[in-house]
């Protein structure tokens, strides 16, 4: 947790971007696994967490945005609870490490939010993702819970999105540390991938790290030789010696603040010369991203450019042809690419996306494309000074997609299939970074940067 007056502070300032009525943030339950007492590891929400600091089930918060008033609403630990679990803080307590002075049993918070509702005041309220607040949104609002993401509040969403956005310092040092441990992560794949291990036990190892540092993994650990598909989390092969292997994994700590990163390497510590070609593509992408974003530049504009630069390599191969940026606006370098270039990093490992890509990644201004590859990235408005961002190009070679499009004849003017058709057994790589957008540039979070030049991976790889 930050210090009481971090809590208080953003409170207030949405309290001011809201105007009027009541602030309803909903904490998480346990979720059960196979069986009521055996749940699956705890994940507070991220906007409780935010507005109200505390990680541990059972919890809500109100924020009233007209008498400026805040209230925690939980239920203290009965006998039972403390065999069990040990002494707890009471709610009065947790409610006061993050400035609230008005707590109450949990079953007040219905009679709270009854109130409001009598005397027509506004009830804002977040799009819900669990079933179990879905339910208790119903049983407090009356809306019906299959209705409840479609009545939440426009306001509250946008308020938050533009209160979340900006990392304020204290968060930024999370974020570092959370780069740190993925730093170790990394650097043990690299150590391990060697032919005969199997992915799962190196997926397994990259997982009790995270774990070790912190709370655990910020999303289920992609570990695969199928680098082609994006988001593989088979791990059920032996890896072989010249294959490429990508490991797109990340830690989450006790504070909720996440890492994300890729590399891809070589299995057995050295790349093909064929390898290599496509390798320095990727990198010559992410270094592009990373010299472009800065305050007030569109992260679309630094994703077309970054596809420019994708398209040009592949054209010097002999993959593709012809003018390259008619060949990037018609979409043709997405048979390689059918990802965006990267999302907002925060609390979330895709920051804020329950609230609504369209509002987390985009604005009035920049509106998503439906063009197949673009339609798929997840950041495109304007940057400002404080986002933490992925910068996260790839190159895959999917069979199934290279098949479809050279018998729909799709883009011929700039793709070469008869090229393209001996790198069906390539795979995919992906290169990934979290990037701060500083006052007049950007940086790599974390104080150590994971090896990426075909140099560096190739040296931790064979110490």
């Amino acid at each position: 947790m930050f210090d009481t007056l971090i809590y208080q502070n953003r409170r207030k300032a949405l309290r001011k971007k809201i105007g009027n009525g009541l602030i309803l943030l909903l904490g998480n339950n346990e979720a059960p696994a196979n069986y009521p007492d055996n749940t699956y590891k705890f994940r507070q929400d991220s906007s409780f967490v935010y507005f109200f600091g505390h990680s541990h089930p059972g919890y809500a918060g109100i924020i009233d945005a007209d008498n400026g008033e805040d209230y925690f609403f939980g239920d203290d630990v009965d006998m039972d609870d403390i065999i069990w679990m040990g002494p707890q803080p009471s709610i009065k307590e947790l409610a006061a490490q993050v400035g609230v002075e008005k707590s109450f049993a949990y079953d007040k918070l219905k009679e709270t939010v009854s109130k409001a509702i009598a005397q027509r005041r506004k009830i804002h309220f977040l799009p819900p993702y669990r079933h179990d607040n879905m339910l208790l949104l119903e049983d407090l609002t009356g809306i019906r819970a299959s209705l409840t993401r479609k009545h939440a509040s426009l306001e509250l969403i946008k308020a938050i999105v533009s209160l979340r956005s900006v990392k304020e310092p204290c968060e930024i040092a999370e974020i570092d540390k959370a780069c740190n441990v993925g730093y170790e992560m990394h650097t043990t794949a690299m150590r391990l991938c060697k032919p005969g291990v199997s992915e799962q036990y190196i997926a397994g190892v990259l997982d009790g790290i995270a774990s070790s540092y912190g709370r655990m993994v910020s999303f289920a650990t992609i570990l695969t030789q199928n680098g082609q598909t994006l988001h593989n989390h088979d791990h059920s092969h032996i890896l072989e010696k010249g294959r490429l292997m990508l490991t797109d994994a990340g830690a989450e700590l006790m504070s909720s603040y996440c890492s994300d990163h890729t590399r891809t390497i070589p299995v057995g510590g050295k790349f093909t010369s064929r390898q290599l070609d496509i390798y320095n593509i990727v990198l010559a992408c992410h270094d592009k991203a990373l010299e472009l974003a800065r305050p007030g530049i569109t992260y679309k504009s630094v994703h077309l450019e970054v596809c420019k630069v994708l398209a040009q390599g592949l054209k010097d191969l002999g993959l593709m042809k012809g003018n390259v940026e008619d060949a990037v606006n018609a979409g043709a370098h997405a048979l390689f690419l059918p990802h965006g270039l990267g999302h907002m990093m925060g609390l979330d490992v895709h920051d804020m996306e329950d609230l609504g890509q369209c509002h987390v990644g985009y604005d009035d201004e920049i509106q998503p494309s439906a063009q197949f590859g673009l339609a798929s990235l997840r950041m495109g408005r304007r940057l400002q000074e404080g986002f933490v961002i992925t910068d996260e190009p790839g190159c895959y070679f999917i069979p199934a997609l290279i098949d479809k499009w050279r018998a729909e004849k799709q883009h011929t003017d700039f793709l070469n299939f008869e090229a393209i058709e001996k790198y069906k057994d390539f795979g995919g790589i992906r290169l990934e970074d979290d990037i701060l957008i500083t006052s007049n540039g950007s940086r790599f979070t974390g104080n150590k940067h994971i090896p990426i030049t075909p140099e560096e991976v190739e040296n931790i790889m064979n110490e």
